[in-house]
């Protein structure tokens, strides 16, 4: 088991990459980061990890200043198996636990009886990934890196149409045959996915509704808890 460091500023990204011999423990133990795979995307604040199954190609990125923290699990000794990434929960013992073994200088018994102990303190948390796949389309694509970039933007597709120079219905089409979905659902993804970064970093409710786009508190509320099943307040509490 080796636990590797970073000091991340905001924005920094770890493009697709895979790791074939170890499972991964990615967490963030000051800050938020995120991790995609193909099953979806992940934001992770200091309460959470993820276990990212040997083999599975992702991508790592920060959202602001981060202390990262990568554990690297030998899949031969881990008894944990997982097939898909799964969201842990990170309690003050795990913290501590992680904390100990990236000291270089542990070697021995007391790393074999700290490993042991760790793998005893991974407990998986329910956890939706979000799904904002980008559609191919040059049109389309353009206003969905509008809409990632500024989530808040509350014009129509016909008003992006002007923009693009393809019609509101051209552009409605390209969002359901290249992303699988509706353009309203799509932006809902996309304001859900920036309302997690936020949230991850503390930022207030009332605040976080009106940085990603809803005229309303209540309204994100709503949003949030069909996506999530609970409330955007409690999504990162309880770990």
């Amino acid at each position: 088991m080796a636990v590797w460091t970073y000091s991340l500023p905001p924005g920094e990204r770890f493009d697709l990459h895979v790791h074939h011999d170890f499972h991964q423990l990615a967490w963030a133990e000051h800050g938020a980061m995120w991790v995609q795979t193909a099953d979806g995307l992940w934001v992770l604040p200091p309460t959470r990890a993820l276990l990212i199954p040997a083999g599975v190609a992702h991508v790592t990125g920060t959202h602001g200043r981060s202390l990262m923290r990568s554990v690297f699990l030998r899949p031969h000794v881990c008894p944990v198996v997982w097939d898909a990434p799964s969201v842990l929960a990170v309690r003050p013992l795990l913290r501590e636990l992680i904390r100990y073994l990236a000291a270089p200088e542990l070697a021995g018994a007391p790393r074999e009886r700290a490993e042991a102990v760790l793998f005893d303190l991974l407990e998986p948390v329910d956890a939706v990934p979000l799904m904002v796949p980008m559609p191919r389309d040059a049109r389309a694509r353009e206003v969905a890196e509008a809409l990632l970039a500024d989530p808040a933007d509350r014009r129509t597709l016909d008003d992006w149409g002007r923009t693009t120079g393809a019609s509101g219905r051209t552009l409605a089409r390209l969002f359901a045959s290249e992303t699988g979905m509706t353009f309203g659902r799509w932006r809902t993804q996309a304001r859900l996915r920036a309302a997690l970064a936020h949230l991850a970093e503390g930022v207030p409710v009332t605040v976080v509704a009106h940085r990603v786009g809803y005229a309303t508190p209540s309204a994100f509320v709503a949003a949030f808890h069909r996506a999530f099943g609970l409330p955007p307040g409690a999504y990162f509490a309880g770990t």
